[in-house]
């Protein structure tokens, strides 16, 4: 069984990144594994990462001392136990190699691999994966002391505007939930545009927002930080809806340069009534998967952010029902070179995937349209609203079972 405590000794007596080795090392252990090896998802999400600051490994990326050598997913077991969210446990000669989730409310931070000398039990098998689980919770705190797993996510330099719009996404692309689960996806353009999308849950309420700045590369990524930073300073404010958008309108008007606005939408569920409500910032529409049919949800058209000073937006009912799964998208996704792309027959496609797995394939889709060449960055937020009351969720180690996407 896990000793909680022997563990959480490892993490405080431990720097950040030696933390996740030693409870790496810590799970090995318990199984007499020969061989343990964290790999986390890099920022493609087509690929995973293994860390180590041990021998040369042929074809990694090197810094300092760390290297990183990255993986494609697909086709491989890495892959699989990323979309089912099950342990992979299989026959290597005597032993087994057993490859485990690394998750976090739905968050697939990674998988870890361990090499036996003899099939494990079911117990076994149990424990490592909860110790999986309590390795994705280092893994965030280790993050916010150490560059070497953000480093390590990254298979290609970032620009400096990938690096200011990174900085306005949030921390999980994914949360799981009673009531609902989303995630977030963003395809960066080869000259970054200006996209963003981020998320809020408290007890009452889950606010979502995408937006859109107009232009590329630096001043896009900063006429978005602008746009950001009021939104969250007006939602940890306290502010409604409404004064939300009406205060980072005005924030704009009075800070950028004249001419330069964001589109965007906002969007606030009552987690007591299931009510939404939405403001429309000239953006694109989002659209409805619901009883098998795909739709845009029509909504009446306000201007970006950023055009008219006291300006005062409508705050609309936003039509939301038990069984919906709804995508919110930037025009990325049907816009110049992807224009071809039919989002509504790929939404109708990914119906039976989880929504981590949902916003992965559009992006996929998008790139392949594209040639992998995109004009403008192509986001999207895929919400599933489940409905009821508030409540807890149905979890084991970090996912929830009953979403699992079923292997490809």
């Amino acid at each position: 069984m896990i000793d909680v405590g022997q563990l959480l000794e490892k993490v405080e007596s431990a720097a950040p990144i030696d933390a996740v080795e030693a409870v790496a090392a810590a799970l090995g252990e318990m199984v007499q594994a020969s061989t343990v090896a964290l790999l986390i998802t890099d920022f493609t999400g087509r690929a995973v990462v293994r860390l180590t600051a041990a021998d040369l490994v042929e074809g990694a990326r090197g810094h300092g001392v760390e290297q990183a050598e990255t993986l494609p997913l697909a086709g491989t077991v890495y892959e699989q136990v990323l979309r089912t969210q099950q342990a992979d446990v299989q026959a290597d000669g005597d032993g087994a190699r057993m490859v485990v989730p690394v998750t976090d409310r739905g968050d697939a931070i990674g998988v870890i691999e361990l090499v036996l000398p003899r099939p494990p039990s079911d117990q076994q098998v149990a424990d490592i994966r909860t110790g999986a689980h309590a390795l994705a919770y280092v893994v965030i705190a280790a993050r916010r002391h150490t560059d070497v797993f953000e480093w390590g996510q990254r298979s290609t330099p970032f620009a400096l505007a990938a690096e200011i719009q990174r900085r306005l996404l949030p921390a999980s692309y994914t949360c799981e939930a009673g009531q609902f689960t989303l995630a977030g996806w963003l395809e960066p353009a080869s000259s970054v545009g200006g996209d963003t999308f981020d998320y809020n849950l408290d007890r009452d309420s889950l606010h979502l927002s995408i937006t859109d700045a107009v232009g590329h590369q630096v001043g896009a990524s900063l006429l978005a930080t602008l746009l950001v930073g009021s939104l969250r300073n007006g939602r940890r404010g306290g502010m409604d809806l409404a004064e939300q958008a009406a205060y980072a309108n005005d924030s704009l008007a009075e800070n950028a340069p004249a001419g330069q606005f964001v589109t965007g939408q906002l969007i606030r569920v009552d987690l007591h009534t299931g009510a939404a409500s939405i403001v429309n910032a000239g953006h694109v529409l989002p659209l409805r998967l619901r009883d098998g049919q795909v739709e845009e949800v029509q909504l009446r058209v306000d201007p970006p952010f950023g055009v008219l000073p006291g300006k005062s937006f409508r705050v609309q009912r936003f039509p939301l029902e038990p069984g919906d799964r709804i995508i919110f998208l930037t025009d990325g996704m049907q816009e110049r070179n992807a224009v071809n792309l039919d989002v509504a027959r790929a939404l109708a496609d990914t119906a039976d995937l989880h929504p981590r797995e949902v916003v992965l394939a559009l992006g996929a889709a998008v790139l392949q349209e594209t040639g992998g060449d995109l004009r403008d960055d192509a986001t999207m937020i895929c919400l599933d609203w489940y409905g009821g009351p508030p409540r807890g969720r149905t979890t084991e180690q970090g996912a929830d079972p009953h979403l699992a996407s079923a292997p490809a």
